[in-house]
Parts: structure tokens; C-alpha cells; sequence
């Protein structure tokens, strides 16, 4: 990490130029690239614009933001980044685009920068075909809005190092992000969660069970505030992997292939692993720990709903 100095980001659009300044402001330098003058001309009013705004709400002084943005240098010349240590690439979402862009630039930069991209979920193992050293490539998947969503996900193909992906996960961490470790797979982790809720949303209204109004509503009143503060493992603990182990049981099969409980669940639920209520599930809750949690989560279910719903 001590080895980062410039960061190279390769398209200026919205992920682009919004990663220049969350970068920028941690105190590297960036070269933002596009293949399009107007695409950099435009990126520059949009961060203006956004560097007004925060000067404005107190979050950067004006020498701040002033310092931000010189470290910032715009071009069209991918020879560019040739000096850079850490390349993003936030490009067009198609593999041929990005068969010829890292074909190409994985020439031009140091034989020992990271590379990344910013795919959604297109195959790392797929798109590094290309690139000479594959080894020091990655994913590094940025959630939009990056500014304010703080996951990112550090995706390993086939030939990614662990040395690569421990940088990258690293330097997600001294941006303030909170990064997660994903092996090479469609969609990821997030896109999968993303879909799998999606498609049971649809038929949920395909076959009337409820209205899409009704369906939003489900994840916006219930499932939405439990989500803000846990993830489905820890919300499973609290419930009882007993209670979870049975509606599995019969709910499993009208959701898809699986017919019953499987996997962790069911191993939590044979060795008596009940989650909060006896102190062990996916979970460890001994020591008290269940206590903080019980306390923990009304804290923060209060909080969502006074900031979503204006609860008092």
C-alpha cells in the first residue's frame, strides 16, 4: 500500500469521476481518462459542482477542496498511465470494450500496478484473458452512489493473487469503505442477493399473491429496516434458526430446487445452534454478547424508522 501514489480511473462517467474525488480526497493523485473530450468537460462542472456542495455543508474547506481537485488531472491520452500504481477501469459494461481496452493498457502500465475493474458482474477471470500479468488483476466493484454506499465488492478470478487482492481490499479500507472478499461468479454476491429478490418480487405479483405497491411496501416497512442494520444471517440468529429451520421446510420447495432446510442452517438447527436465544447460530453470542445484540438492534431499529418514517 505504502507503493500507492497515483491512481489511474478509465471512464469519466458517473462511477468514474465520482471515484476521482472520493480518491483524490484521501490524498493521491489521479489521472481520470475518457476517450471523450466532452465526457471530461462534463465530469469537471459535475464535480465542481459537487466540491461547492460540500464546501457549502462544512464537510472540506475551500483550501481543502482546492487541493482535492488539483490532484486530479484529466486526459484522453491513455498513455496516461504509464506512471500509475492502482488502475480502475469504470468503462462500458461489455466484454468485447474491455477486451480491447486492458488488451492495450495492461501494456502501457508498470508491470507491477494493480488492475481492477468496476464491473457489475461480468466474469474477472473472463475479461483478464487479455491482460499481461493477470495475476495483479481484479474486480473492485463500487456500489452507486460510491460517495455514500460504502460497499465494495474485491472480486478474485482465476489468476487474481492473493497479494492483489489483499491491496485492494486494503485500499478499499483507507478509502472508508467496507469492503467484502467474492470469488469469480455472475452477479457476484450483491447483484445475485440484488436478483434473487427481484425475481421472487415478480412472481410474488405475476401470480396475484400481491400488488407491486404492496410488495414495495413489504421491503420499505419490514424487511428494509432489518436489513439496514443486519444481514440475513445475523436477522436469521435473532429469529431462531429453529423457527427459520421449520418455515424452510415447507417454504423452501415453492422457492425453488431446494426442498427442505439445507446447508448451515440445517447443521445449526441439528446441533441445537438456535442463534441469540441459546447463544450460538451462524453467529458466537456467549460472554454476554447476546444481550448487546438484543440492545443493539432496537437502538438502531428506532433510529431507521425515526430517519425513514419520522417516527419520534
Amino acid at each position: 500500500m505504502s507503493e500507492i501514489k497515483k491512481v489511474g480511473i478509465a471512464g469519466a462517467g458517473t462511477m468514474g469521476f465520482s471515484l476521482a474525488q472520493i480518491i483524490a480526497k484521501h490524498g493521491y493523485e489521479v489521472y481520470l481518462y475518457d476517450i471523450f473530450e466532452q465526457a471530461l468537460e462534463k465530469a469537471k462542472k459535475i464535480m465542481k459542482l459537487n466540491q461547492e456542495t460540500e464546501v457549502k455543508e462544512n464537510i472540506l474547506t475551500q483550501e481543502e477542496s482546492d487541493a482535492l481537485m488539483a490532484r486530479i488531472q484529466f486526459g484522453t491520452d491513455p498513455q496516461g498511465f504509464k506512471d500509475v500504481d492502482f488502475l480502475i477501469e469504470a468503462i462500458l459494461e461489455k466484454i468485447d470494450i474491455k477486451h480491447k481496452f486492458w488488451s492495450e493498457t495492461s501494456k502501457i502500465v508498470k508491470p507491477d500496478a494493480i488492475l481492477v475493474s468496476n464491473t457489475s458482474g461480468l466474469s474477472i477471470t473472463k475479461i483478464a484473458e487479455v491482460i499481461v500479468n493477470p495475476e495483479r488483476f481484479g474486480g473492485m466493484h463500487w456500489i452507486n452512489p460510491p460517495h455514500i454506499i460504502p460497499l465494495v465488492e474485491v472480486i478474485s478470478g482465476e489468476k487474481t493473487s492473493d497479494e492483489t487482492a489483499s491491496t485492494v481490499y486494503e485500499f478499499c479500507e483507507i478509502l472508508g469503505k467496507k469492503p467484502v472478499r467474492i470469488k469469480d461468479a455472475p452477479g457476484f454476491a450483491l447483484n445475485r442477493v440484488q436478483f434473487a429478490i427481484l425475481r421472487e418480487c415478480l412472481h410474488i405479483y405475476e401470480n396475484g399473491i400481491a400488488s407491486i405497491e404492496d410488495i414495495d411496501k413489504v421491503m420499505k416497512y419490514g424487511l428494509g429496516p432489518r436489513y439496514a442494520v443486519f444481514g440475513p444471517f445475523e436477522v436469521a440468529d435473532l429469529g431462531g434458526l429453529d423457527i427459520f429451520h421449520n418455515i424452510s421446510s415447507y417454504l423452501f420447495a415453492d422457492l425453488g430446487t431446494e426442498k427442505d432446510s439445507f446447508g448451515k442452517l440445517k447443521e445449526n438447527f441439528e446441533n441445537n445452534h438456535l442463534g441469540v436465544k441459546n447463544g450460538a447460530g451462524f453467529y458466537d453470542y456467549s460472554n454476554g454478547r447476546d444481550m448487546e445484540v438484543i440492545r443493539y438492534r432496537d437502538e438502531m431499529y428506532t433510529k431507521v424508522a425515526k430517519v425513514l418514517f419520522g417516527q419520534d
